[in-house]
């Protein structure tokens, strides 16, 4: 079956959707965007996007931001996401990609005067990370950019940059994934993941205000936690050594899930194994994102029923 895409206000082949080489977002990365997972359910034959009006909320204040026009209300780009999702008649797990950009096939530096458009794709996807054994990863030498540079409270194309000049380093030096702090040397997240530590039974997470991104999986972690695990959360700055005494350690992310961390700068974290607390957010977590807690089925939007 085909796959479609929706670009300039219709719904395409996604072979057919394309954009000038001169348009300004792919030359100078001004452009908004989202990642949204859709799970298939086989207990339900249904396809479920997971958060999708959380997602939108975001991205229209990314757009805010970057001085740019969705086009649509969030309710209107949930409908989209639902028929786009409905066309391609996946029964598998999607990826999802909604992105605002400046459209214009113009040279220059600038956000005002140039117009906006709205693009939409799904694909398949895996696991972007292993999360089945905990991964082996080092704290950066580059520093996260910040909310005086680029704000990560807004999705930003041109921002993952840092994210890719990031990761990569990690990768050449044989590391799974980075963490990296912010120019004062503060905890901040992962190369493209928000980043929870334990220590005495809490769960631990940087603030918004440590320049990482407002993410939707780290709420979603947030609320498991208190509502159905029973376990404290607490929000506030991380110094790098407690990353090396802490009893467990886990990225999360729409791409990430849960990923539980083995080890950091060569220091295992506890044993080195996927923790008791990341292993038990995991297992509700895959329950939430297929519609198996009800009460929070208000999170999943069925694509065929």
């Amino acid at each position: 079956m085909p796959k479609y895409a929706y670009l300039q206000g219709e719904f395409m082949p996604l072979d057919d959707a394309k954009i000038s080489v001169m348009t300004h977002a792919f030359l100078y990365g001004t452009a908004v965007f989202e990642g949204i997972r859709a799970y298939w359910s086989d207990e339900d034959s249904e396809l479920y996007i997971f958060r999708a009006k959380e997602h939108y909320e975001r991205l229209a204040n990314s757009c805010k931001i970057m001085r740019m026009d969705p086009k649509h209300t969030v309710e209107e780009l949930v409908e989209l996401t639902r028929v786009l999702l409905e066309k391609n008649g996946g029964k598998k797990n999607a990826y999802i990609r909604p992105m605002v950009y400046k459209c214009n096939p113009q040279v220059g530096v600038k956000l005002a005067g140039l117009d906006d458009d709205f693009l939409l794709f799904a694909t398949d996807m895996g696991d972007y990370l292993d999360i089945s054994k905990g991964l082996h990863c080092k704290v950066s030498s580059w520093r996260h950019v910040s909310d005086n540079s680029i704000p990560m409270r807004c999705k930003c194309s041109g921002a993952y940059a840092n994210a890719a000049l990031i990761k990569t380093d990690a990768l050449d030096d044989g590391y799974d994934e980075a963490i990296v702090l912010t120019d004062d040397g503060h905890v901040s997240e992962g190369s493209a993941e928000n980043i929870f530590i334990v220590r005495g039974g809490k769960l631990i997470t940087p603030p918004e205000t440590d320049d990482l991104l407002p993410g939707i999986t780290r709420d979603t972690v947030m609320v498991l936690a208190d509502k159905i695990l029973n376990i404290p959360v607490e929000i506030r700055r991380i110094d790098r050594t407690e990353l090396y005494v802490a009893e467990e350690a886990f990225f999360c992310g729409t791409g990430a899930q849960i990923s539980p961390i083995a080890s950091v700068d060569h220091r295992p974290i506890a044993n080195g194994e996927v923790g008791p607390v990341a292993k038990r957010l995991q297992d509700v977590y895959f329950k939430a994102v297929r519609n198996q807690i009800k009460e929070f089925s208000n999170w999943c939007t069925p694509v065929y029923k």
